[in-house]
Order: structure tokens, then sequence, then C-alpha cells
């Protein structure tokens, strides 16, 4: 205990006589948690819109201003031409074109249907999909609307309309942060983890100290405990931090406990630093250690559910989300933060993550070549 207690001594020691580690330690989680999102939002809002109209009728120029008057359309064009429309999609000045047709009022008043085309720039899939999606849901409003009008009228038959009412649970108001700032803060604590943990013993090999360390009593696993504990400790607060600046800034509270977070982020710390560890045994240099971290970082962070839903993955990728850490983590996170899990809900979480921090610890002591 005695050699375990001046080896964490010593890496403490080292950790805080170094500004850059502080700063991404302490600075960066800050930074990234007050930026990142409010950048990373899949609401698309200020759609530019071109319409084409042909009819120049009432109720043309009332779909117009349904359209328009939400917050997700804005109207750069209105055209009684097509191809001047399909100009200002070529110059990246419209992203959507509708095309109301000349007898629009008449077939919808006397064939009670009408068609109406639209042109989407794809080349931004995102914005494309949910821009469309929105204008269909507005004409599809509209269209209710009318119809609603002409069942007062007596010529027109009464029909059962069915009204549908619904409710989000574990996010009512949809806030996208509440939904992405805990994915980002495991974000945050993994690359505090793995990517300083990769960095640090291979730091002690360039400098030439892990040589004078070879020679010492010092059992494997104390180096590996050694290096392992500060970080722990340092991740533990970061994500603290992290906690903080959600609940200060964005009004986050997590509808669970805390100590069901904090737990699953104990042996989630353990496996990712492992991992780190694990790494730094195999790399020679500091370049080539944050060569692979980023690598799996990259890896790790698209395929882990933060941006794009693991359901909607191909199977494959589904597979390989199977052996990624982080997406278990993220799913944590969101179970606790918003829906209020606790411990028995994400038992099976646990015994993942800790299958994962007893098989990465593990490699890495034995993969760590001690001279004694």
């Amino acid at each position: 205990m005695r050699t375990l207690r001046f080896l964490l001594q010593k890496e403490f020691r080292q950790i805080f006589r170094e500004p850059s580690i502080l700063r991404v330690i302490f600075v960066m989680p800050i930074i990234q948690l007050l930026v990142l999102p409010w950048a990373a939002d899949y609401e698309v809002k200020d759609i530019k819109l071109s319409v084409v109209d042909h009819d120049h009728s009432d109720y043309s120029r009332q779909l117009v201003s349904k359209i328009t008057a939400s917050a997700y359309f804005q109207l750069q064009d209105y055209t009684g031409s097509y191809q001047t429309a399909l100009h200002e999609v070529e110059k990246d000045k419209a992203d959507l074109i509708l095309e109301i047709p000349a007898s629009f009022e008449k077939q919808l008043i006397k064939e009670d249907k009408a068609t109406l085309f639209m042109a989407v720039n794809a080349i931004n899939g995102v914005k494309a999909n949910l821009g469309g999606a929105y204008l269909r849901n507005i004409v599809q409003d509209y269209n209710s609307q009318v119809r609603t009008e002409w069942i007062q009228f007596p010529r027109f038959s009464p029909e059962t309309n069915i009204e549908i009412t619904s409710s989000n649970w574990f996010n009512p108001l949809m806030n996208y942060k509440y939904f992405m700032v805990p994915g980002i803060l495991v974000i945050l604590v993994t690359m505090v983890g793995s990517f300083l943990a990769a960095l640090n013993i291979v730091k002690e090999k360039e400098i030439g100290t892990i040589e004078q360390i070879n020679v010492t009593p010092v059992k494997k696993y104390q180096f590996i405990l050694g290096k392992l504990i500060p970080f722990w400790v340092l991740g533990l607060i970061v994500l603290s931090i992290g906690m903080l600046i959600a609940r200060v800034a964005y009004g986050i509270v997590p509808a669970g406990s805390l100590f069901a977070i904090y737990v699953f982020a104990a042996i989630y710390l353990l496996a990712v630093l492992g991992l780190g560890l694990l790494v730094s045994t195999f790399t020679g240099t500091q370049q080539q250690a944050m060569l692979i971290s980023f690598f799996m970082m990259m890896v790790f962070i698209l395929l882990g559910g933060l941006y794009t839903s693991i359901d909607s993955m191909p199977q494959w990728a589904q597979l390989i989300t199977k052996i990624n850490p982080v997406s278990y983590f993220i799913d944590v996170m969101r179970m606790v933060v918003l829906k209020g899990s606790s411990l028995g809900d994400i038992r099976n979480h646990l015994l993942i993550m800790f299958g994962f921090a007893v098989f990465f610890n593990g490699w890495a002591v034995i993969s760590y070549h001690k001279r004694n």
C-alpha cells in the first residue's frame, strides 16, 4: 500500500504541474457543454421556400400564408414560373419549391381533392427530410382546416372526425438540449479518461522515467493502478462539473438518482481508462497514442447513439455498438436523467460495463512488460 500511495502522489503532482492537462480537464468541459448543445441541434428553422403559384386564388394565398406563418419557413421567392424557382435552388437561395397548379381552388371545391408539387434540395439530407416533413404536415393541417369549414355547409353531409391528442413522455416539451446534454457529457468524460490515460504511460517512455520504474520493486498491477486511479478521480470530477453546468445553464435536473449515475460512471471510467492504458502499452510515442485514441473516439461517438438512433442503424452497425462502452453510458444517462431509472433498471448495463472494465484492465496489466 505504501508503494501505491507514493505512485499516486507522483501522478497527482505530475498532472497538476501540467497546465495543458488542467485546461483539458476543467476548461474543455465547461466550454463544450455551453457551446455544443446549442450547435448540435436537429431542429431545422428558417427553411428558404420558393412558391410557384399558378392559381392566385384565395385558397392558394391562404395556404401560403399558413406555411409562412410557421417558424420553420421563410418565403424566399413568390413567382409564377417553376424555372425561376429552380434557378433559385441552383444558386442555393432556396431549399424547397412548392408548386400550386392553376386549377387548385377549382379542383379542391368541385372534386374534393387537389394535387401539389414539392421539390426539395437534397444536398443537405437532414434539412431536406425535415423540411419536406414540416411542409407535408402543414399542408395536411390546412386540408383538415378546409374540410372542417366545409362540413358546416348544409350541402355537405356531416362526417365523423377523429381527434388525436398526444403527450410526450419523459421530455414533454421536446427540448432537444435535454436529449443532447447527457450524451455530450458522456463524450467529455470519455475523452478525459481514455485520451489522457493513453498518453500517460507513453510519456513515461519518451522521457525515460519508465526505465527507472522498471528496475524498482513496483508490481505491474501497482503501476497500472497508480496510472488509473488519478484519472478515475478526475473523470468523476469532470462528471460533477458537467452535471452542475447542466443544472445551472439548462435547468436539467435528473429525474432519477444521482447515485445511480455515479455508480455506473465509476465502473465506466474503469473500463475506458483500462482501454486507454492498454493503448499506451502498445504504442511507443505520444503521437501514435493520440492517433489511435482519436480513431477509437470517432468510432465510439458515431456509433454511440448520440446523434443517430442505434435502432435506425444497419444490422452490422448495431452489432458493433454492443462492444462500444460509450453507447451503454449514453443510454444509461438518458434513462436516469429523463426517465428516472434506478440501479435495478440499469443492472444489465452495469454487468456489461463491469465485464469491459475487467477485460481491458486485465489485458493492460498483462501487456505491460516490466523488467525486474
